[in-house]
């Protein structure tokens, strides 16, 4: 859904059941009409999808594909963002760290990637650009020491630049623009704004400049100008607030980097502030929250440094003391408090304050994946959420 010339919203499929693409389409069939009636039945709607790659394998079969278009076509529906972070089932079954398998080490994480951008490349309308976020490389605790570390950046780096190759090559052959947008978040190997900065510094622009020379016959200053265009920031608001970092402070950071965002994903965390209130309230209402199939972290800031606890259940079990925590679980955005607990909705203003101001990103994307987990005073009818959840933000960009 446009606003004004530059700026597209949307929400995130992946709220929706996925595990293949007959799974995925009747979600589609079923929930996107309803929601464009809704909120903009003179125009066409724009969709954030989301495929896991049992569903992008069978897309790519017979003419399913050419199928989807006419569908989308005929509902005016169109795609401009993709979530090519979960590469699996990601509902009705334990998720947690797995969320980030097979991760960038892995030559399925790149095949997997380089198909869903010829996907977007077909469904992405004219003269307009595109990005798919994707995982922060890989999953922190699955590196224990400093050399698997750097192997796990290193052989991430190499595939995310056979992707700029590859975005290149489509570019010049459709001059259709992707991007693929790196999504920090808690645990991941990417974690906030100066990991970001590191990756590019340290691997990402040295092996770019070195692997484009060679492969595409560029300047080492041309080189740097094609991985820059084509791998961005993926921006959560969630992930950044539970890094406990102000929008201004990373937007500003990544353009004088020279890094693009190519996504604002606008979503909320659980904040718990526990220096006030009745503290056994407190634990009460987070109990509601702990459940098996996403992973929760739970960080908090002592002393300049964020601690980050690996999963809800190692809090509530021993109660760390601890003035304020922030839970990575994603909550609807229009709640500002839900019983003891707050959320991090003032991230998402102050964000979108600067998006407003400064066109730091075109497309944003409202990613609340959690419904089903949530506690029951919050479980709505699930199309009217996500028209609720729209509004809300259409509400807040346009004021």
């Amino acid at each position: 859904m446009r606003l004004g010339k530059h700026v597209q919203i949307t929400y995130c499929t992946n709220i929706h059941p996925g595990q293949d693409w007959g799974t995925t389409f009747e979600s589609l069939k079923h929930h996107v009409p309803q929601i464009k009636k809704a909120l903009c039945p003179e125009a066409p709607f724009g969709l954030g999808l989301r495929l896991s790659n049992k569903a992008s394998e069978e897309l790519a079969l017979g003419e399913r594909l050419h199928e989807f278009q006419d569908w989308l076509r005929r509902e005016e529906v169109y795609v401009f963002t993709m979530n090519g972070f979960p590469y699996g089932n990601f509902h009705d079954e334990r998720v947690k760290d797995e969320v980030h398998a097979p991760d960038w080490t892995t030559n399925e994480r790149l095949e997997y990637t380089k198909r869903l951008f010829d996907q977007l490349a077909a469904l992405l309308p004219g003269g307009m650009q595109g990005g798919i976020s994707t995982s922060p490389i890989s999953y922190k605790h699955w590196h224990t020491t400093k050399e698997a570390t750097d192997k796990a950046f290193r052989q991430g780096a190499e595939h995310m630049l056979a992707v700029v190759v590859h975005l290149h090559e489509l570019e010049q052959n459709s001059g259709v623009q992707l991007h693929l947008d790196i999504e920090p978040e808690p645990d991941g190997l990417l974690e906030n704004t100066e990991e970001v900065l590191f990756f590019f510094k340290e691997y990402l622009l040295p092996m770019g400049r070195e692997a484009l020379s060679h492969g595409l016959g560029l300047t080492p200053l041309q080189a740097e100008a094609v991985v820059k265009r084509y791998l961005t920031v993926c921006y959560d608001v969630c992930h950044f607030a539970l890094a406990y970092e102000e929008p201004k402070k990373t937007f500003d950071e990544l353009a004088m980097a020279g890094i693009r965002v190519g996504k604002v994903q606008v979503s909320a965390a659980l904040k718990i502030i526990l220096k006030e209130g009745d503290t056994n309230a407190i634990w009460e209402t987070l109990e509601e929250f702990n459940e098996p199939t996403y992973l929760h972290q739970v960080t908090a800031l002592e002393n300049g440094n964020v601690i980050t606890y690996p999963d809800l259940p190692v809090v509530l079990k021993g109660r760390h003391d601890h003035n304020e925590l922030r839970a990575h679980f994603h909550v609807p955005i229009f709640l500002e408090a839900y019983g003891a607990l707050y959320s991090t909705q003032d991230h998402i203003l102050k964000a979108l304050a600067y998006v407003k101001e400064n066109p730091v990103a075109e497309h944003l994307e409202v990613e609340t994946y959690t419904w089903d987990v949530l506690p029951k005073d919050l479980k709505e009818d699930l199309t009217k959420s996500i028209i609720r959840e729209m509004q809300w933000l259409k509400e807040k960009m346009e004021a």
